[in-house]
């Protein structure tokens, strides 16, 4: 009996190590994803073309936990809106871009909003987003990248 006890003790203590590094293992997982909305570019501009309405769009997204990454850019009264989604929670994006609206809408009930997952319109945006940021961009530039963006996006749809 004394025989049998010996061979479990390692084989418990070998099953305990692997429980503790699989456990720190998900706990740095998620101290990761708390430290994900660092990444966010919040835009600042020295002319007129003031994007407040897209940086708390931003920080309003960034904290809905299927979300990875947002790109915003508003105008006088329009909000686009394109949303990177983790990789698993992809198979519900109709039902991500529908809770991102409703809560955009309600967040600002005086802006056209429109949110889009799709990929190109995250770079489209992106790039918007750094012309802004290096202030090359006038008023009516801006809002003729709207339309060329509002096209695409219609494009998709």
């Amino acid at each position: 009996m004394p025989y049998k006890l010996n061979c479990f003790i390692p084989f418990f203590f070998i099953l305990i190590v692997l429980l503790m590094t699989g456990c720190s293992a998900n706990s740095s997982q998620k101290d990761s994803n708390k430290d994900r909305d660092l990444n966010i570019s919040k835009v600042h501009t020295n002319k007129p073309i003031n994007q407040t309405a897209a940086n708390q769009a931003k920080n309003k997204l960034m904290n809905q936990d299927e979300v990875a990454d947002v790109k915003a850019v508003n105008s006088n009264k329009e909000l686009l809106v394109a949303i990177k989604v983790e990789n698993f929670d992809r198979l519900r994006l109709k039902k991500i871009e529908k809770k991102s609206q409703t809560e955009l809408e309600d967040m600002f009930p005086d802006y056209k909003i429109l949110i889009s997952t799709d990929q190109k319109m995250f770079i489209e945006l992106e790039q918007l987003e750094q012309e802004l940021e290096k202030d090359h961009t006038k008023m009516d530039s801006l809002n003729r990248e709207f339309k060329r963006i509002k096209a695409l996006l219609n494009e998709k749809t």
